[in-house]
């Protein structure tokens, strides 16, 4: 059923569930898998003059964290079962719901998986969902994974 799925990730445990079930789903129906990590927009450009050190710091960093995040997939990828055809992708400059979303149109995705931290109340109404901006701006189908 499903050809193409692509799985956000950003390392953290939500992501982690949300990855077993995407490399589950990627076998069990032969499926390309795309691990994307969206990197957040740098947050002082805004902010006086640009320090190029500390943007630079900031990219060496997410590079760091996206490379620590994909090899997590790519280690569920290699247990057991059939092979599981693994590509990864990292996006700059955009919002995580938003790069999700392009992403999956631009690699021609039939399936986002996403992780939910599963935040209720205050919390989600401060902090927003990334999963639930998914759900909403994507024209693709979302399962999300707690």
């Amino acid at each position: 059923m499903f050809k193409h799925i692509l799985m956000a990730t950003d390392g953290s445990a939500a992501s982690g569930n949300a990855a077993q079930l995407a490399v589950d789903l990627a076998r069990a129906h032969g499926a390309k898998l795309t691990a994307l990590y969206v990197v957040d927009p740098y947050p002082y450009l805004a902010i006086g003059e640009t320090n190029p050190m500390g943007f630079q710091a900031y990219m060496s960093a997410a590079q760091e964290h996206a490379a620590q995040a994909h090899a997590k997939v790519a280690a569920l990828c290699g247990q057991g079962g059939a092979p599981v055809d693994l590509q990864t992708r990292m996006v700059e400059d955009m919002t995580a719901s938003a790069g999700i979303v392009q992403t999956a149109k631009d690699e021609g995705a039939d399936l986002i998986v996403v992780g939910s931290h599963g935040r209720t109340g205050i919390a989600r109404l401060m902090l927003g969902s990334v999963a639930a901006k998914v759900v909403a701006e994507s024209p693709l189908p979302v399962l999300v994974a707690r």
